[in-house]
């Protein structure tokens, strides 16, 4: 009996040990592609202060998408992303990811987030590919834009599918549009899965 008491208490610290080591207000972006991108952007011409997470193993109707606050490591933002319609696979909860013209798929990878212009989606950001997983972003017109389909809060619905942009709510996208409007570097955007 002793012993499984000891075994309990040891267990329920070490976890307690765990949780703490946990970045505080990293919500849903695991640690070490936080680390990832502050090592990335050491010693670069990109914003050192924030950067944008998508975490696209998260659900669509639930938040997936972070602004983050590197040097205070918390949220600044946090939002629904769609993901490219020819993401979904049929009769799964996994996704498929695809650089190809046409695969109306989204891609992987970082980002840098170039400068706005308007087209038919309105205000919006191209967005220059900067691994071979999504190196083709620029040919492929993957652009950071909102759409109203996209909805403000968490549900139980599936967010609206692109063509493989990731797309934001107008709230949500004029919201990134300050932090990005503001910034004299570009910002670095993280798609992974």
């Amino acid at each position: 009996m002793m012993k499984k008491i000891l075994f309990l208490f040891l267990f329920t610290i070490s976890c307690a040990r765990f949780e703490s080591q946990a970045t505080p207000g990293s919500g849903g972006i695991p640690e070490d592609k936080i680390l990832e991108i502050k090592r990335f952007l050491k010693g670069k011409n990109y914003n050192q202060d924030i950067a944008v997470f998508i975490n696209f193993k998260t659900y669509s109707g639930k938040y997936r998408y972070f602004v983050y606050d590197l040097k205070n490591s918390k949220i600044l933002q946090k939002a629904i992303v769609s993901h490219g319609s020819g993401s979904v696979i049929r009769n799964s909860e996994t996704l498929a990811f695809s650089n190809t013209e046409g695969s109306y798929q989204s891609s992987l990878g970082k980002y840098e987030i170039l400068q706005s212009y308007t087209g038919k989606f309105g205000k919006a950001y191209r967005m220059n590919g900067l691994d071979a997983s999504n190196s083709r972003a620029m040919e492929r017109a993957i652009v950071l834009h909102s759409l109203e389909c996209v909805p403000d809060k968490e549900s139980s619905a599936p967010a609206c599918l692109s063509l493989g942009c990731p797309m934001l709510s107008v709230n949500a996208f004029n919201e990134t549009a300050k932090y990005l409007d503001q910034s004299k570097y570009p910002v670095i955007l993280y798609a992974f899965y």
